[in-house]
């Protein structure tokens, strides 16, 4: 179908730069010609003597393509004069007027549904389509291409929030195909789109099943729910005498982290180390969101200059230390490799210097992310000030130790088939990848009139299916 689509007989010189030349037939106009635009003063907060009404929000705009009067909105209230100007009406489009990245800047969502008490909030643009120029599905997909969001962008003004003013959003130039023809646009767009977006749903469901896959793999091997070497349980199994741990194989050794750890320390406290002191290109400090997988990600933005790194000297990291996260995701850890030596345990993080030579550190690390052990620490580290980790909780946690040539057949068997299954959900998400580049590349080429849809739009079937007429069943399974 794609293929057979073709440019359009005749062009014209649009007198726009970034759009060179359109359909002969085409208009080029500007947004304040073809609808009426109206930007919300509503906010959140309830006032006494208002009517109250669900609130459509940024964030309901930002995630949502579509507009449904059933989904979860905001309650506040506002005026009668307010909800007489902003009340949601069926074929609105709202824009994001403001954002914290200038790249998030006109975003759209198209109204399908109205309802009395459904307003727009505040941070949002309205723009009301005028019947005889614009159809509002088509302006949406106007507002989703490049070339005609990309004048948000560059129009959008500040330093660490961005916004737009009302005369750059109503003097944004459109492409303008006859109503006719934006019917035939946009019913080839909607068709198109609900069968890329049905093989991403598909892709990204392989991706989190493999992802579950590996997991799994690893909790049975980590807790010796599976003999890796054979792929069976083990023989016998003894009462590990922790109730989150159940059985464990015979030959194992249950230990406290405590008595695995010659030290526990926890990194600076802000007297100790100012945010002034940040530099780039400096010595890293390694805080709660650097750890990934067992891994850290460095940041060179978070680092300090030599004087502060000496002066930090204490709280560095050596190889094969583990670093734990102090707040927010009990249980986040990360382990230390020889290039990351002499870095700093930053604010929020607590470093553990293991010392038990019968331990592989990268089993140790596997064994540390799974669930049960995120879970006990969450658990037990409740009631400490901002529900930090406590450290006695740390040194309490109970860690499974098999025969050390057995970790290195764990840990062998992880990589191998934990590559595999990472090579498999990296192929997935590069089709993602491409389906979505796909997808807004055809939309762009589409409303700009560099294809031809008439005479496909015209043959597509007039039926749907279920699953392609529910707008929301994207979002539901993504």
């Amino acid at each position: 179908m794609i293929d057979e689509l073709k440019p359009y007989p005749k062009y014209k010189d649009s007198g726009v730069d970034w759009l060179s030349e359109v359909p002969a037939h085409w208009e080029v106009r500007r947004i304040r010609n073809v609808v009426e635009m109206r930007v919300s003063n509503v906010d959140k907060h309830s006032k006494d003597g208002e009517q109250p009404v669900r609130l459509c929000n940024y964030v309901d705009v930002y995630k949502h393509e579509r507009i449904l009067v059933d989904m979860p909105f905001m309650r506040a209230t506002a005026s009668a004069d307010e909800i007489e100007r902003f009340r949601l009406m069926e074929n609105d489009v709202l824009i994001t007027k403001d954002s914290e990245a200038w790249d998030d800047i006109g975003v759209p969502a198209l109204v399908e549904a109205t309802a009395p008490d459904l307003i727009s909030g505040y941070h949002l643009a309205l723009l009301r389509p005028r019947s005889k120029f614009i159809e509002g599905s088509y302006l949406l997909r106007a507002l989703q291409s490049h070339p005609v969001s990309y004048q948000f962008h560059v129009e959008a003004k500040g330093v660490t929030r961005y916004g737009l003013s009302h005369h750059s959003i109503e003097s944004a130039l459109l492409p303008l195909p006859p109503l006719a023809e934006q019917t035939a646009i946009v019913r080839f767009l909607d068709y198109v789109d609900r069968r890329v977006r049905r093989v991403i749903r598909a892709r990204q469901r392989l991706v989190e099943l493999l992802e579950e896959y590996k997991q799994a793999l690893i909790h049975q091997a980590v807790t010796g729910r599976i003999d890796v070497r054979t792929g069976e349980p083990y023989p016998e199994y003894k009462d590990s005498g922790v109730e989150w741990l159940g059985e464990v194989p015979a030959h194992w050794e249950v230990r406290t982290l405590g008595h695995m750890a010659s030290s526990f320390r926890t990194g600076p406290f802000g007297s100790v180390l100012h945010q002034s002191e940040y530099i780039n290109g400096g010595t890293p400090i390694v805080n709660p969101t650097h750890m990934r997988n067992g891994r850290i990600v460095a940041d060179e933005t978070c680092s300090v200059p030599p004087a502060v790194a000496e002066r930090l000297a204490s709280y560095a990291i050596e190889a094969n230390d583990v670093v734990f996260a102090r707040r927010g995701e009990l249980g986040r850890c990360a382990l230390v490799r020889e290039r990351e030596a002499g870095w700093i345990c930053g604010t929020g993080s607590l470093r553990v210097r293991i010392n038990y030579h019968d331990l592989e550190p990268e089993y140790l690390i596997e064994f540390l992310q799974i669930d049960p052990v995120g879970e006990y620490l969450s658990l037990y580290s409740v009631g400490s000030t901002m529900n930090n980790l406590n450290t006695g909780v740390l040194k309490g946690l109970s860690v499974l130790c098999p025969p050390i040539d057995e970790q290195h057949k764990i840990m062998e068997t992880v990589a191998r088939q934990g590559e595999s299954l990472g090579e498999a959900a990296d192929s997935a998400r590069r089709e993602i990848a491409l389906l979505e580049e796909f997808r807004t590349r055809l939309i762009a080429d589409v409303v700009t009139g560099k294809l031809d849809v008439r005479e496909v739009a015209a043959r597509l079937p007039a039926e749907e299916t279920p699953e392609d007429l529910d707008p929301t069943s994207v979002e539901a399974e993504a």
